[in-house]
């Protein structure tokens, strides 16, 4: 799989290359990283019919089960989005030739920020209400991150910079990976701080990412079949993939940078590294430079007691999961009021799930 991308998506970059539109190309990318739409009038025809094609729902989507996974979302949205900046996105970071792409397209070291949001706005576009229906704004961020990894593909191939022994940018099992750091390491996240994730439940949460799978392209074959086979996927790929290199490490010092920066003074600056080796353990965080917290319960203190103080969604919670709640009620406000760059609005969050998860915000 290492050796497979995605022909349908390639196949619309490359006929607009073929064509003479190398402009066009480019054209395709600025659109795609500064908008969050697509505009139809300024689409070339040949992906007009990728956008009408590729938002189709496999056959074997349940309504029922998106429901469900969307509820687990509604539910554990705030420690989602929190798992998602110190679990998930660290994940990929380890995997030493994946991590290559982003280092080339330089877009993480260059606007740290930007990225990171996209991502937590992605997993917010498939999880509201609605964002796997019919021209969802799961379904359009799904359909737009697929055309601009077949645009970063043809793109690093051209630069020359590719090495062969890294494997094809953007393959097979990297795609695979990342979709399970979306959807299995969530629940795992979920369940090892305490909450309440039920069988039924994980299986929904994660069958609102096979679908998502199958829209960016991800083949039916790879896609795991349950939420066991799912943890067999997650830690298959590290044992092939974990690394260490300097573009994990610098992809994962932007992040902890770019948390820290974001977030109100400075009492959450030290939690990154504590949850991230909490969530990943000290091989995998020793990978990616991640500081070790020796002190961590006198770090800890003064969050706990705010957690405390704020009440927790979690009966009887530890205080890991009361300071990883409050972290992500603070992260979530204070990336709605950072900017993304070109046309695109700030981080959005539908009312009713800020007013759920109990998020103050003043537009």
């Amino acid at each position: 799989m290492r050796q497979q991308t995605d022909p349908a998506a390639d196949h619309v970059v490359a006929e607009l290359f073929r064509a003479g539109q190398v402009g066009a190309v480019n054209q395709l990318m600025r659109a795609l990283v500064d908008n969050d739409g697509l505009p139809a009038d300024s689409l070339p025809p040949v992906v007009l019919d990728y956008l009408r094609d590729s938002g189709r729902l496999p056959e074997w989507a349940d309504a029922a089960l998106i429901a469900a996974g969307e509820r687990v979302f509604w539910r554990y949205g705030p420690a989602a989005i929190a798992i998602l900046h110190c679990y998930s996105l660290p994940y990929c970071y380890a995997g030493a030739k994946g991590v290559k792409v982003l280092a080339l397209t330089a877009r993480l070291s260059s606007n740290p920020t930007r990225r990171i949001i996209e991502t937590a706005q992605m997993m917010v576009d498939v999880l509201r209400p609605g964002g796997l229906g019919a021209l969802g704004t799961g379904i359009r961020s799904a359909q737009k991150v697929r055309l601009m990894h077949a645009a970063v593909r043809l793109l690093i191939g051209q630069s020359g910079l590719w090495r062969a022994e890294w494997d094809l940018p953007v393959n097979q099992e990297d795609m695979a990976g990342t979709l399970m750091a979306f959807s299995w390491t969530t629940i795992d996240g979920l369940r090892r701080l305490g909450y309440p994730v039920s069988d039924p439940e994980a299986e929904a949460y994660l069958h609102c990412w096979k679908i998502t799978g199958h829209v960016l392209g991800i083949r039916e074959d790879v896609l795991p079949v349950d939420f066991g086979d799912a943890g067999a996927l997650s830690r298959r790929i590290p044992e092939r993939q974990f690394a260490a290199c300097d573009e994990g490490r610098l992809m994962n010092d932007a992040l902890v940078k770019m948390l820290q920066h974001y977030l109100p003074g400075d009492l959450f600056d030290r939690v990154p590294a504590i949850l991230m080796r909490f969530f990943l353990g000290d091989a995998t965080c020793d990978i990616l430079g991640v500081d070790t917290v020796r002190e961590g319960r006198l770090v800890m203190a003064p969050v706990e007691a705010l957690a405390r103080m704020k009440g927790s969604l979690i009966q009887g919670s530890t205080e890991i999961a009361r300071v990883h709640e409050l972290f992500g009620r603070a992260l979530i406000g204070a990336i709605m009021l950072a900017a993304r760059g070109g046309a695109r609005p700030p981080f959005t969050i539908p009312t009713e799930l800020l007013e759920t998860w109990g998020i103050n915000w003043l537009p």
